[in-house]
């Protein structure tokens, strides 16, 4: 298979590097600093807790995708709010007929994608990875990806798509994607709220306050997705339903301790990097968690963790010196809406 993923970052990045270990048709398509970096000096990925050992791989970057011909499938790994774009210069080089992959957290993909191509399969990433500067990403865990397609999709092609990246890294492929998306979008919940606080960029003030905040706005986002009519889907390291109900309904002294060994695992989300790191002004704060609050209004579900945490970050993401929030100014503002 000849396969060009476009968008170098995180997610993009980690996927390139691990195919162009066991294949030579892999290309991939960024802009700027990004793209020259790779060229220069390649992509090296490396597992949390095993900094010292990166994996330095030399990788094949294009500035178009017909630099690499007719490729078999495109990966669109670039976020929502670049995600239109994307799919429609896409389109332009290589046609609609070109099987693409979208890998985006969230449902939005699947109204952007069918506009401009006819076979389309849905990809969601089980684990976290990170920028550390263009060309140097880290990652918690290799895999696995969840593959599968709506109705009507090229379902013969997940065999193939999985057959292909399994050997590089781990491949789930399921036909229930609704409930995967959703199920991952819960546990997206938590990127609004811990940008909120700056949490990696700030110590944390009140462990209590975070813990239930946090743990709160995620058993939120179950209610609302089973009153969507979702069902859990597990892959990969992520928690439970049952775990997320614990956390928030049983008293701090006994989950407490759980609670801290999770949070030693959470790393820098991608829309703390785009709204904490690099000030860009845009985030995937509309299409994750505005997604819900705009959900839990239509099925009925009360949701005032996730509404005032939306509020919030649309009033302090705006603004162009945004200082993150203390975990006692959301828990008070959550408490005057409840």
């Amino acid at each position: 298979m000849k396969l060009a993923i476009v968008g170098a970052g995180a997610i993009g990045g980690c996927l390139g590097g691990w195919l162009s270990q066991h294949y030579d048709d892999v290309y991939l398509l960024d802009q700027g600093e990004v793209a020259q970096g790779l060229k220069d000096h390649g992509l090296t990925l490396y597992r949390q807790g095993d900094e010292q050992h990166p994996d330095h791989v030399p990788v094949k970057v294009i500035d178009s995708l017909t630099e690499a011909g007719q490729p078999d499938a495109v990966v669109l790994a670039v976020k929502n709010y670049s995600l239109d774009d994307a799919a429609r210069s896409a389109a332009a080089q290589i046609g609609g007929d070109t099987l693409v992959i979208g890998l985006q957290n969230g449902i939005v993909n699947q109204t952007v994608l069918p506009r401009y191509f006819n076979r389309v399969i849905y990809g969601i990433i089980e684990f976290n990875a990170w920028i550390d500067e263009p060309g140097v990403i880290g990652y918690q865990q290799k895999g696995p990806f969840v593959f599968g397609t709506t109705e009507g999709g090229p379902q013969d092609q997940l065999e193939t798509l999985r057959a292909y990246i399994d050997p590089a890294v781990p491949v789930v492929v399921t036909d229930r994607i609704r409930d995967a998306v959703y199920s991952k979008m819960i546990i997206n919940l938590t990127n609004s709220y811990t940008t909120l606080v700056g949490f990696k960029f700030r110590p944390i003030e009140s462990m209590i306050y975070f813990k239930k905040t946090l743990s709160n706005s995620l058993y939120e986002g179950v209610q609302i997705a089973r009153a969507a009519g979702v069902k859990e889907f597990r892959a990969g390291d992520i928690p439970s339903w049952r775990k997320i109900w614990a956390s928030a309904k049983l008293p701090d002294a006994i989950t407490m301790g759980i609670f801290k060994k999770s949070l030693d695992k959470m790393v820098l989300s991608s829309m703390a990097q785009d709204v904490l790191q690099r000030h860009s002004g845009v985030s995937e704060l509309d299409s994750l968690l505005g997604h819900f609050v705009r959900l839990a209004e239509q099925h009925g579900v009360a949701a005032p963790y996730n509404k005032t945490i939306y509020r919030l970050c649309r009033q302090e993401f705006s603004k162009p010196d945004f200082v993150p929030l203390t975990e006692a100014e959301v828990w008070q503002e959550i408490q005057r809406a409840s």
